[in-house]
């Protein structure tokens, strides 16, 4: 009898778990943005040390892109979880690259000031529709993607990220 209940208690929790990340696949996919499953527009964008860098650099690599600027009050918060998780993963199969949509503003200083050592880019006024902002679709910010080793973007998140919350979407 106690086997029973086991078992079925089991069942309705993995039943319980499916459900629960169907949901928020739906969720994710009727959020702003590129749709998950889909191929993550290439780009090449210079970072602010000065090199210049593609996104198809990184495949056979799982990719953080986040979009913020240094106005952003959520995303000054979640950089240095960020950075967190870089420290701990940087020798590993990933990279954070951190994309500027306001390179006008004081980069340098905002970056060094959180002690930052992930690759910052900076996507340049261009003219309507060709800043990688744009091609992403992001409409509020922070906006993160993951984009896993073959190029596809993976999951997306709108909002303030904790290390939990990056952990998370990383897969871990």
């Amino acid at each position: 009898m106690v086997k029973k209940v086991i078992a079925i208690v089991t069942l309705v929790a993995l039943c319980t778990v499916a459900i629960v990340q169907a949901i928020e696949k739906e969720q994710m996919d009727r959020m702003p943005g590129l749709k998950i499953g889909t191929e993550a527009p290439d780009f090449t964008l210079e970072t602010l040390n000065g090199d210049i860098v593609s996104l198809s650099d990184y495949r056979g690599k799982k990719v953080l892109l986040n979009f913020w600027a240094t106005w952003c009050e959520p995303c000054k918060a979640e950089m240095p979880e960020m950075q967190k998780y870089y420290d701990e993963h940087k020798d590993g199969n990933m990279e954070i690259l951190a994309v500027n949509i306001d390179p006008l503003n004081n980069v340098k200083g905002f970056v060094e000031e959180l002690g930052l050592t992930f690759p910052i880019l900076l996507d340049p006024i261009k003219t309507k529709g060709d800043a990688v902002n744009e091609i992403y679709q992001t409409l509020v910010i922070p906006t993160t993607y993951i984009i896993d080793e073959e190029g596809k973007i993976e999951a997306k998140y709108t909002s303030t990220m904790t290390l939990d919350v990056i952990e998370d979407l990383m897969g871990e």
